[in-house]
C-alpha cells in the first residue's frame, strides 16, 4: 500500500509550499527510559504511581495505527521486531514503521543515573540489518520485512573532541545506511553538557549552524529525509527554511506540559516554515491518545486553531466520560519552556468562561471563517464537527464512528 509518508515528501519535495504536513507518534521512549517508559497507567489517579506495561503501550501502538491519522510510527528496536516484523502491523496501511537507530548516552534516564547530565556520547544498541529484518544479516529480500526508516540522534556540545566523536559516528551510520538502502531523519537535540557556555538565545544560531555545517558535507543519496529539532522560535526556524527550502525541518514535541503547550507549538511551528512534527511524551501521556492526535491532524489541516482544539479535546473528554488531567481551564495555560522562544509581546491566552480564547487586552481571538456544510444531519464546522451543537450522546457516537474508521 502506498504509505501517506512518501506521498507527502514526494509533494513538499516539489514544492515546499504545498501545505502537506507529516506527523509522527514517538512510540520509542524504551530506548530511553526503564520502567516508566510506557507511561502512567490509568491507576495513576489513585496516586499508586502504577505504569503501564509493555504490552499495554504496544496495544496504544497498534490502536493509533489502526486510527491511521499519523504518518509514521517511530519504535524500538525491539517493538519494530515484534510488531512489524512479526505481527506485520503496516501491512495495508499508510502508517510508515519506523525505529531509532542509535541510542546515545545523553538519553539513557534510568532512576538514580546521571547519565543525562554529562556529555553526549555517540552508541548505537540495534544495527540496520536487524531493524531491516529482525537479525543480524539480511538477504536482499528480507531488507523490506521491518522498518527501512530510522531515527539517527546527534547532540553537539561545542567541545570539539566530542562533537567529533559524534559527527565521525553518525559518518559511519550514513555509509551503512546507503549501502542497504536505509532512509534516515536526523534528530539534533540542544547540548546536554555545553563545555563552553553559550547563552539561552544563541542555542538556537548554534544549532542551525551545526546542521548545516554537518549536512555540507553529506551527498543528495545519503541525506536525511528531515530533520527533527527543538523548536527555537520563528527567527531560527525561518531562517533554516529559507537557507535550504529542500531541508525539511521538523519540530520534537518535548515534555508533556499543558493540552494547549502541545497544540500552539503545532501550529506556531507549521506558521513558521515546520513541516513535520514528532510528538512522543506530549501524545502518549494524553487522557485520550487517539482523540488527542485527532486534534493534532486538525490543526495542521487548517480546520482548528490550537485554542479551539483544546476546548473540542475536553468536549471529546466529556463525551467519553473521561477524566481531564487538568480543567479546561489550567489546560489552557502556556507552560512549556519550548514555547518561550515564541515572538515576544503574544498575549498570554486565557479561557473565557463563555467559551472562546480571551487575550490579555480582554478581546475574543477569533477563529478563522467558518466553512458549515451538513454531513449525516449534523453541522459540520471548518471541515470538523461543530461539538458546541451536538448533545453529549451525538459527540460519542461520532468519535467512536471516526475511531472505527468509518468517518
Amino acid at each position: 500500500m502506498d504509505k501517506a509518508l512518501d506521498i507527502k515528501l514526494a509533494k513538499i519535495n516539489a514544492d515546499p509550499s504545498c501545505g502537506e504536513f507529516i506527523i509522527a507518534d514517538a512510540k520509542d521512549p524504551d530506548m530511553a527510559y526503564g520502567i516508566a517508559a510506557p507511561g502512567r497507567s490509568p491507576e495513576h489517579y489513585s496516586q499508586e504511581g502504577k505504569f503501564r506495561s509493555l504490552e499495554e503501550f504496544r496495544q496504544c501502538i497498534r490502536d493509533v495505527v489502526k486510527q491511521g491519522l499519523v504518518d509514521i510510527m517511530l519504535m524500538s528496536a525491539h517493538t519494530n521486531s515484534i510488531l512489524t516484523i512479526q505481527e506485520r502491523l503496516f501491512d495495508g496501511s499508510h502508517v510508515t514503521p519506523a525505529a531509532r537507530c542509535n541510542d546515545t548516552t545523553d538519553i539513557h534516564f534510568v532512576r538514580n543515573g546521571a547519565y543525562g547530565t554529562q556529555p553526549s556520547l555517540p552508541f548505537r544498541t540495534a544495527t540496520l540489518d536487524q531493524l531491516q529484518c529482525g537479525k543480524v544479516e539480511c538477504s536482499p529480500s528480507e531488507r523490506l520485512l521491518g522498518a527501512n526508516l530510522g531515527l539517527y540522534s546527534i547532540t553537539f556540545n561545542n567541545d570539539a573532541a566530542l562533537d567529533r566523536q559524534t559527527i565521525a559516528a553518525y559518518r559511519d551510520f550514513r555509509i551503512e545506511a546507503e549501502r542497504k538502502g536505509f532512509r534516515h531523519f536526523l534528530e539534533v537535540f540542544d547540548p546536554n553538557a555545553l563545555a563552553s557556555p553559550i547563552d539561552v538565545e544563541h542555542i538556537g544560531a548554534f544549532v542551525n549552524d551545526s546542521i548545516i555545517r554537518t549536512l555540507a558535507g553529506v551527498p543528495e543519496t545519503a541525506r536525511p529525509v528531515f530533520l527533527k529539532m527543538v523548536y527555537h522560535g520563528p527567527k531560527f526556524t525561518e531562517e533554516l527554511v529559507h537557507y535550504d527550502p529542500k531541508l525539511i525541518v521538523g519540530i520534537l514535541g518535548g515534555s508533556s506540559g499543558t493540552t494547549y503547550d502541545a497544540f500552539k507549538l503545532l501550529a506556531e511551528a507549521q506558521k513558521y516554515g515546520a513541516k513535520v512534527a514528532l510528538f512522543g511524551r506530549k501524545i502518549n501521556n494524553a487522557e485520550h491518545q487517539l482523540a488527542f492526535i485527532q486534534m493534532l491532524r486538525r490543526i495542521v489541516d487548517g480546520q482548528v486553531g490550537p485554542e479551539e482544539a483544546v476546548a473540542a479535546y475536553h468536549g471529546v473528554l466529556q463525551a467519553l466520560g473521561l477524566k481531564p488531567y487538568r480543567s479546561l481551564q489550567e489546560d489552557m495555560q502556556l507552560t512549556n519552556p519550548t514555547m518561550s522562544y515564541a515572538r515576544s509581546g503574544s498575549p498570554k491566552v486565557q479561557v473565557s468562561m463563555a467559551g472562546g480564547a480571551r487575550t490579555a487586552a480582554g478581546t475574543i481571538a477569533k477563529p478563522a471563517p467558518a466553512t458549515r456544510a451538513v454531513v449525516d444531519g449534523k453541522t459540520w464546522n471548518n471541515g470538523g464537527p461543530d461539538f458546541a451543537s451536538m448533545t453529549k450522546e451525538e459527540r460519542l457516537a461520532y468519535y467512536r464512528k471516526r475511531v472505527s474508521g468509518g468517518g
